[in-house]
């Protein structure tokens, strides 16, 4: 997958991890048992069964794998899984894990019942999968010794370990792979009332004062993703800090949130950027994803996984087999006069 380009990577919107982000607060601020958990209720409701029976019979649990769209929790999940099952989490990614050495020493290394969480599991190459194949299903490693026609193959048996898979690009993951998680869970974006629970949580952990509907100011503009809703209300706290006693009021949380250029809807520059340059300089569409990214210096990879998942929530954008098409929404939300694409061959 390609790199996203440095100012989505800045985006105070976005889903991803940034590199301003307070690692040590974001990591205070999230819950750590399933009843600190809120929204994701099916996911939870299913966790909690799964845990129970395997503490109940002393097994590992079995392996987990999470998808959706970044900033969802995924990562906060694993932890959670890892806390209430009583055991160690090793956390690493796809991309860390260049070599099968470097999987087969992360593997080695853990004890019986831990979790391994690998983050962007659709990013592992095919040698390193081949290493995890039997890790999973038969608690063992596979290794070669020596090259050549003295080469042989040595199995070495693993403790029980529970392997917890995320990524945000389900199709991009082998089949094979898919087939070896026992539990597959897919995290959505969260509904306003869970937002507003979220919002409100992170400010008492952060003995920062707000009122509720600046809580509902924040959790609105969140884009449904806790990890935007705390970059948000750090942000916002900071403003009535330096603007006023330090107390956010619902004015002074939307002060500082058209500041940040983050609208009501939680549309950001970008957003705005990709919606303008649809209906300006094609019509409203359709326009495929390339031309998007071409008119407006960004990346394709960055438009699908990060800015489209919103519009599409939002019904601000549909995706047919022909291109992208502004829906009526986008453009009411713009304050631009709609005028429907005309379809192929009518007048």
């Amino acid at each position: 997958m390609a790199a996203h380009n440095k100012d989505a990577e800045s985006r105070l919107v976005s889903g991803e991890s940034l590199p301003v982000d307070d690692g040590a607060l974001d990591r205070a601020l999230r819950p750590r048992t399933l009843d600190d958990l809120i929204g994701q209720d099916k996911v939870r409701d299913n966790l909690r069964i799964l845990i129970h029976a395997a503490r109940a019979r002393g097994e590992a649990l079995d392996h987990i794998l999470i998808y959706g769209p970044p900033g969802l929790g995924k990562t906060t999940l694993s932890h959670v899984i890892a806390h209430e099952m009583g055991a160690n989490l090793r956390v690493t990614s796809g991309p860390a894990i260049e070599r099968a050495g470097d999987l087969a020493a992360i593997l080695t290394n853990l004890r019986k019942n831990d979790l391994l969480f690998i983050d962007e599991i659709h990013r592992l190459n095919r040698a390193v999968e081949e290493i995890l194949y039997p890790a999973m299903e038969d608690y063992a490693l596979d290794i070669v010794i020596g090259k050549g026609p003295s080469a042989r193959s040595v199995r070495l048996k693993l403790p029980p370990i529970t392997v917890v898979g995320a990524t945000t690009r389900l199709a991009l993951m082998t089949a094979p792979l898919r087939a070896r998680f026992g539990a597959t869970f897919r995290v959505d974006f969260y509904p306003l009332d869970a937002m507003e629970q979220i919002v409100a949580r992170a400010a008492r952990l952060m003995n920062t004062a707000i009122d509720p509907p600046a809580q509902t100011e924040i959790a609105r503009r969140a884009r449904g993703t806790p990890r935007v809703a705390l970059r948000l209300l750090k942000r916002v706290r900071d403003y009535a800090q330096v603007k006023a006693d330090g107390h956010i009021t619902a004015t002074l949380a939307a002060e500082a949130l058209t500041l940040m250029e983050v609208d009501p809807l939680g549309l950001d520059d970008l957003d705005r950027r990709v919606l303008r340059t649809i209906i300006e300089k094609f019509a409203g569409g359709p326009v495929g994803l390339e031309t998007i990214a071409a008119s407006i210096s960004e990346e394709g990879d960055t438009i699908m996984d990060v800015v489209e998942p919103y519009l599409l929530q939002l019904g601000f954008l549909d995706r047919t087999p022909r291109g992208r098409v502004a829906t009526q929404r986008a453009y009411e939300h713009l304050g631009l006069p709609y005028d429907p694409p005309r379809q192929p061959g009518l007048l």
